[in-house]
């Protein structure tokens, strides 16, 4: 499969709603993380997020650059030039604040090594994340510079850090199309999520989850709640280093 044909989603799989039944489908997505919604509740107790009052835009955000992602493509996955032995971070500056990530290089080396290749080559830069979910999975989702969902660098590689995965807040994971479809999009969790095991897991945010909150209560631009965030988030660039 191209990554540039498939909407890569965490939670339940969905193709993008213009069709009559595809919109069906968004709805059955909406009641679907009720339901997980009402599960975390039920067994963890309340959850630890709700959206801020619909169609307003996160306090403290710029408005967003009109710079373009540069669109780059490869036929195939990075060769591997990180040391799995040295512990790896990223920062993600956006529009909005920035947020750093401890990469998990030792637990997902194939996904870091791909995520710092892609970081390096500034393919994320003046790209939108386009996707929060306000229920049940609490996730921005960023790293395509469609802005569509449907975008990617070109290349698939295979999933890593399954085993007993978990995505409490805090954590950073790769998006996908079912296994081993991973390309460039991932997603930021800002409050517990009850996802199942299918997202590899490759860092976890360090500092910056004020912003990620911030970002998170403003809801969405049509008060779903899964949708294109309040305010147009933007990675204005995305760096990792050593360290």
């Amino acid at each position: 499969m191209n990554s540039g044909q498939h909407t890569q989603r965490p939670g339940i799989e969905l193709p993008r709603a213009h069709h009559p039944a595809r919109r069906a489908a968004r709805r059955g997505l909406a009641a679907a993380a009720a339901g997980l919604a009402l599960a975390a509740a039920m067994t963890t107790g309340p959850a630890t997020a709700a959206p801020a009052p619909l169609h307003m835009d996160a306090p403290g955000c710029m408005p967003a650059a009109p710079a373009q992602p540069n669109g780059m493509q490869w036929p195939a996955e990075p060769q591997m030039t990180i040391d799995t032995g040295k512990a790896y971070n990223a920062t993600l500056a956006t529009n909005c604040g920035a947020i750093t990530v401890a990469l998990s290089a030792d637990k997902a080396p194939h996904t870091v090594n791909s995520f710092a290749f892609l970081s390096d080559q500034h393919y994320f830069d003046n790209t939108k994340c386009h996707r929060l979910t306000t229920q049940g999975i609490f996730v921005l989702q960023c790293g395509d510079p469609t802005g569509t969902g449907t975008g990617g660098p070109g290349y698939h590689f295979a999933d890593e850090n399954l085993a007993g995965a978990t995505y409490p807040a805090g954590t950073v994971a790769m998006a996908n199309a079912g296994p081993n479809t991973n390309g460039s999009q991932f997603f930021l969790v800002y409050a517990n999520s009850q996802l199942p095991p299918s997202y590899t897991p490759f860092g976890r945010i360090t500092t910056g989850m004020d912003v990620l909150t911030n970002i998170a209560g403003a809801g969405t631009k049509d008060g779903s709640a899964d949708g294109a965030p309040a305010s147009d988030i933007v990675l204005t660039s995305v760096t990792t280093a050593q360290g």
